[in-house]
């Protein structure tokens, strides 16, 4: 009989703490490597199979939902590295015997003892110094998550290392931006000779150029930075002044190019930016070894980069998830939970909703005897947001639909209403129906890509009837053009969303509008209950058990 976690081991809490110890030993594991393969250090095989087993452990704990896995990977790893531990003892008890040792022999060999053993700290004490960096890197990582502002002070952090570890002049850490082709600097200190042309409006003053650099942003094709981005290249520039990719900002002593090192900042195989570091003129370049440990340092800066990103995406699409749920229930109670008997209609309606709230809205207001209006709004977006864009379409519609204006006009009251509110970047697409039932016929406005079918129950075919228009919210002048139908015992009105007949099955194909018309032309003898419950459960086996990303919304409305 098994022992199993409780359910917060696949959220919350439990999971987030056994990423982070997944993360953390995948840190050390590329240390280990790198300064392995730099030669910095002598790496025992022993940490590298500790590594991997927590790899293994903490993989089979999360997937399994199992304490065992843990139990074992804590065992082995202990057993791992009995070994090192045994050599680190064996290792300290022939040191502390060796002066007893030494004692007996003459004094010129002990003075060339002494040499090597000081020559031999001397290369160690680098290799722990980058390890000891590296180590703050991933602190400091595991801080940033829980900051506001944890990523801007992590990557100063991680700037300062460098420059220490680097012994340069200055440093900086370029970002390239998501959506457009530039790169901006996100930290900067130090004293940095700019290797790009200052811009003609700034002067030659040193406070003023630091501060241009600072806030400054450049096209991938300006300078180094970008061209690094593009080659994914690391760059050592011992002579800045040979270099004909650098700009010289003379005659100024403190424009003197001096020697560079720009190194692609890369998560997987994508470059986010460029860590760059400078020595002045005046200094000795940097040194083939301040290159390698520069470049040892950056591979571990992006993994505390990445462990950043990674935790704000997981708290990110946790908390959507979250508010997803409280707006999914409020969205809920905006539906009417039974469609109104109204006489001479047969109504049927079916609404799903995907994971959250994607934004769909229907109702049925029977405002006066010759005016039945029907809704069916799309909102872009999910959460909160589209909520609010929602109750405010509702709350606008049911306030004017009962007035003498015409659909168009209240759709272009709508509009206003929702577009002159400049904090809500959201729009919606909106069909309102208005059925008259002693002229029998229908006035119907769209706005935005809600479609409406129209069943003809003389000529027995189906069409679209409704067109493509500016949407809800977009530019507050938009006007939506009437259009008006007289309709027959038989005729089917019938309004869905784009969920509808963009659902998908297994094999990735679209449900289709052509396949709706299908089901609602072989059952036009049905009433719209029974049509719309034939669709639902049309749609229900074409897609099987697919993850659907959109609400499906459809209303019928059929004529008796």
């Amino acid at each position: 009989m098994g022992f199993t976690l409780p359910s917060e081991i696949t959220s919350g809490i439990l999971l987030i703490s056994l990423l982070l110890c997944f993360i953390v030993a995948a840190f050390l594991f590329m240390l280990l490597l790198s300064t392995k393969r730099k030669k910095f250090i002598t790496v025992p095989l022993t940490q590298f199979l500790s590594l991997i087993v927590v790899f293994i452990g903490t993989i089979f704990t999360i997937t399994s939902g199992s304490v065992i896995p843990l139990v074992v990977t804590l065992l082995l790893e202990n057993v791992l590295l009995i070994p090192h531990y045994m050599g680190m003892k064996n290792h300290r008890l022939e040191r502390d015997r060796r002066p007893k040792e030494e004692k007996v022999e003459i004094v010129e060999p002990v003075v060339v003892q002494e040499e090597v053993i000081e020559e031999e700290t001397s290369k160690e004490l680098p290799g722990m110094s980058l390890l000891t960096t590296s180590h703050e890197f991933v602190v400091q990582a595991s801080e940033a998550f829980s900051e506001e502002a944890g990523l801007a002070r992590l990557l100063d952090q991680i700037n300062n290392g460098i420059i220490k570890e680097t012994k340069a002049d200055g440093g900086a850490i370029l970002l390239v931006d998501d959506f457009d082709d530039v790169i901006a600097v996100k930290s900067y200190t130090g004293d940095f000779p700019p290797p790009y042309k200052l811009p003609d409006d700034v002067p030659h003053k040193i406070v003023r150029v630091e501060t241009n650099f600072r806030f400054a942003q450049f096209s991938l094709d300006e300078n180094i930075f970008g061209q690094v981005v593009k080659s994914g290249q690391a760059e050592l520039i011992t002579n800045g002044k040979e270099d004909s990719r650098l700009y010289e900002n003379e005659p100024e002593d403190f424009l003197k190019l001096g020697s560079y090192i720009i190194i692609p900042l890369k998560l997987q195989d994508t470059v986010i930016g460029v860590i760059a570091l400078a020595r002045t003129h005046e200094k000795e370049p940097f040194t083939e070894y301040d290159f390698q440990a520069a470049q040892v340092l950056t591979d571990f800066a992006c993994g505390a980069i990445k462990s950043v990103y990674s935790f704000q995406e997981v708290v990110e699409h946790a908390d959507l998830t979250r508010e997803a749920e409280i707006a999914g229930k409020l969205q809920i109670t905006l539906h009417p939970k039974l469609l109104p008997n109204v006489p001479g209609l047969s109504l049927g309606s079916f609404y799903n909703t995907s994971e959250g709230v994607c934004g769909d809205y229907y109702d049925v207001l029977p405002s006066r005897v010759d005016r039945i209006s029907f809704i069916l709004a799309d909102v872009a977006g999910k959460g909160m947001t589209s909520l609010v864009i929602m109750v405010m379409i509702r709350a606008i519609m049911r306030l004017i639909v009962n007035t003498t204006q015409s659909a168009s006009t209240i759709l272009s009251w709508v509009n206003r209403g929702i577009a002159l509110e400049s904090n809500i970047d959201h729009f919606a697409s909106l069909a309102l129906v208005n059925y008259d039932s002693t002229a029998k016929k229908i006035q119907y406005a769209t706005a935005g890509s809600t479609p409406i079918l129209y069943y003809n129950s003389k000529t027995d075919e189906i069409t679209q009837i409704s067109k493509v228009t500016e949407p809800i919210g977009v530019e507050k002048n938009t006007t939506y053009t009437d259009n008006e139908l007289e309709v027959n015992s038989g005729d089917i009105i019938v309004m869905y969303s784009d969920g509808v007949a963009e659902s998908v099955n297994i094999a990735g194909r679209q449900y289709s509008k052509n396949r709706l018309i299908q089901i609602v032309t072989e059952n036009k003898h049905l009433s719209g209950k029974e049509i719309a419950g034939l669709v639902k459960t049309d749609i229900k086996q074409f897609c099987g058990s697919v993850r659907q990303h959109d609400d499906q919304t459809v209303l019928i409305i059929k004529i008796q």
